[in-house]
């Protein structure tokens, strides 16, 4: 298996077609943003000529009121994995999410379930508590996450108040799954300023593209966690008109900016 990966907007999903075009191969998505039908302009799905150009697996399979968690994923994704390589040597897997990408290579850790009371009690705590809360316990994974993602900063909280460690220690010393395949991953990489200047142009394209329109037709689903992501939250509160459109323009390039960031210092680990 060789994984694309690399932080938003610089360029995987092109990559990731022709690679396989040149291989014969398959394309396996690890991006948890891409596996929503309902989201498609704001998670720069891929275009319908590249899905055309070679079969594409976890792209637009559920629903945003379905949400993936990792572990039925990789029980799901290395089910297909094992169908493609029965005609094919190579499979080709691509995406920017991190965990997603080490459930393929690694496998889920076995994670404690949290008591009822306890996830209730995270639940109830405003997000920015919990962000303060997960950068006192664990500032690595704090630098790591998409602090805009409470699902994540849940977890991780819940995990440390079980077992009294922090969350980034408890992957680190799991026992890798053992795989049926060998893998390669190829990080992209962009000097910072030309992937900046990649991100504000290609939020400009999706405004007309229709991502306004996008982000209207989920107003009465936008409580779901899965719509908690940038390039969605933000305009919500334009369609409210509590917001201006401009405004939440630059926090989309910013915020994108900032996650894209995190996702490179996440992939400082497969160099």
């Amino acid at each position: 298996m060789i994984v694309i990966t690399g932080p938003t907007a610089v360029g995987k999903t092109a990559e990731a077609v022709r690679l396989a075009r040149e291989l014969g191969a398959e394309v396996v998505s690890c991006d948890s943003r891409q596996f929503y039908r309902e989201m498609r302009i704001g998670v720069a799905r891929p275009s319908d000529e590249e899905l055309a150009a070679v079969p594409h697996h976890f792209i637009a399979c559920r629903s945003v009121a379905d949400p993936f968690n990792i572990s039925t994923y990789e029980q799901e994704a290395l089910q297909v994995i094992a169908r493609l390589h029965e005609r094919c040597d190579t499979v080709v897997a691509v995406g920017g999410s991190g965990l997603y990408i080490d459930a393929l290579l690694h496998g889920v850790s076995a994670m404690p379930d949290p008591t009822p009371e306890l996830r209730a009690s995270l639940q109830q705590m405003p997000l920015e508590a919990k962000r303060q809360l997960l950068q006192r316990v664990d500032p690595d994974y704090y630098a790591r996450v998409d602090l805009r993602n409470p699902v994540r900063l849940q977890r991780a909280l819940e995990v440390y108040h079980m077992t009294g460690r922090p969350y980034s220690q408890v992957v680190a010393d799991r026992k890798p799954a053992e795989r049926p395949f060998s893998a390669e991953v190829r990080v992209m990489a962009m000097e910072p300023s030309q992937l900046r200047e990649r991100i504000d142009r290609r939020v400009d394209k999706m405004l007309e593209e229709g991502l306004l329109e996008e982000v209207r037709s989920l107003m009465p689903s936008r409580h779901l966690p899965t719509l908690r992501t940038v390039g969605y939250s933000e305009l919500f509160p334009v369609l409210d008109g509590t917001a201006n459109l401009d405004d939440a323009v630059r926090a989309i390039k910013l915020n994108t900016w900032h996650y894209a960031r995190k996702q490179i210092t996440w992939m400082r680990r497969y160099r």
